[in-house]
């Protein structure tokens, strides 16, 4: 099995400027380090490299996107204002969304490794590819920039890809634990392309990803919320993946499989609620490997979204990878003697409620695709 990889250094040269966590510098607010910042991204290519991953992996170069791919999801304001800002080398493009020198550019680059790694697996390059993308995506709306995210990367790529005619339909799985806002907005509306978040109930945005909301026009019913209660652990994920998505991927049989991968759904992370470890990353990602060969032909990528722990990210993301690749390493996450003492972890009656009432959604999903074909 061949997987790609697509990594540029120049994506972690995008500056978020100084804060404390998420608040920007003040009167009484020391100045220090945005938690978007390159950490645990270059940490996780630098942990694929040392343990001899890399040479496993398929390199994919990546090339920035232009403003015409940006226009078909973005609105001309949009796109101007974050030119603006990265222009004048500092400021917020919208609510949570810091911009800094360059970054205009960097988030072309960004939407381009998404994009790179899409076409490599559509044309058959290889199987499966993961793209460390920075900025992030999955929380941009066309018309506004936000929560660390410029542009779309999945959006923008997506319909490139099809524009192109190398892309049909898709279907897009975002664990990442916020809700994939930006995402959902884009496909709202289109039956080409299914969206499924699995995400902690009302983090941020909040008032975004609730259970009714399940598209409209002729995307109604593509569209798939799960919004999880905090403290989630495993066995609220595995049982999702079992009862929603691997009937709606069944069901929808996409061209291609899409993970909008974040890794704040872990433990340590300091932004998310959620009890995820690098095991359940790994169990997951080799649910959606078999989803795919089962559904499309086994077509299948990933790109990165959330998480902000330095320390425990790449560990999450390299047991991701290891699947894709089906290659195991020496690499043994260092809090494994401890994943076993995490309470929680099993399904819960509370959370089991949420994937009962998700479940009524699949049938709206089966009965409109049934009544398409």
């Amino acid at each position: 099995m061949a997987t790609g990889y697509v990594f540029h250094e120049q994506l972690m040269w995008h500056d978020t400027g100084p804060s404390a966590d998420m608040m920007p510098p003040g009167r009484f607010v020391e100045p220090g380090r945005h938690l978007e910042s390159p950490g645990s991204k270059r940490r996780l290519n630098n942990l694929i490299q040392v343990s001899g991953l890399a040479r496993h992996l398929v390199p994919i170069l990546a090339e920035p996107v232009t403003v015409e791919d940006l226009l078909r999801v973005h609105t001309q304001r949009h796109v101007d204002d974050i030119r603006v800002l990265s222009e004048r080398g500092s400021g917020f493009a919208g609510p949570q969304a810091p911009i800094g020198l360059n970054s205009f550019d960097i988030a072309l680059l960004s939407v381009g490794t998404t994009y790179a790694a899409m076409r490599a697996v559509l044309t058959g390059r290889v199987d499966n590819a993961y793209a460390l993308a920075r900025p992030p995506g999955h929380h941009a709306e066309p018309d506004q920039a936000m929560g660390n995210c410029l542009f779309s990367n999945i959006g923008v790529a997506v319909r490139r890809l099809q524009h192109e005619g190398l892309l049909g339909r898709a279907a897009i799985v975002d664990w990442d634990v916020h809700h994939g806002n930006g995402t959902e907005t884009v496909f709202y509306s289109d039956p080409s392309v299914l969206t499924i978040s699995l995400h902690q109930d009302n983090l941020y945005p909040t008032g975004r990803g609730a259970l009714a909301d399940n598209g409209k026009g002729e995307g109604e019913g593509y569209n798939i919320n799960i919004p999880l209660p905090a403290g989630s652990g495993t066995g609220a994920y595995e049982a999702t993946f079992d009862r929603i998505v691997a009937p709606a991927l069944r069901a929808y049989k996409p061209d291609l499989v899409i993970v909008a991968s974040g890794f704040d759904a872990s433990g340590f992370d300091p932004l998310g609620r959620m009890m995820l470890n690098s095991e359940c990353f790994r169990r997951l990602a080799a649910r959606m490997v078999a989803l795919a060969a089962e559904t499309s032909k086994g077509r299948l990528m990933m790109t990165h979204e959330g998480g902000y722990s330095e320390g425990y990210v790449p560990f999450c993301g390299h047991a991701v990878i290891e699947t894709l690749a089906n290659h195991r390493t020496e690499v043994i996450d260092p809090l494994s003697d401890h994943i076993d003492e995490w309470a929680g972890q099993d399904l819960q009656p509370h959370q089991a409620a949420v994937i009962d009432a998700a479940e009524g959604l699949l049938a709206d999903l089966r009965q409109r695709l049934a009544s398409a074909a």
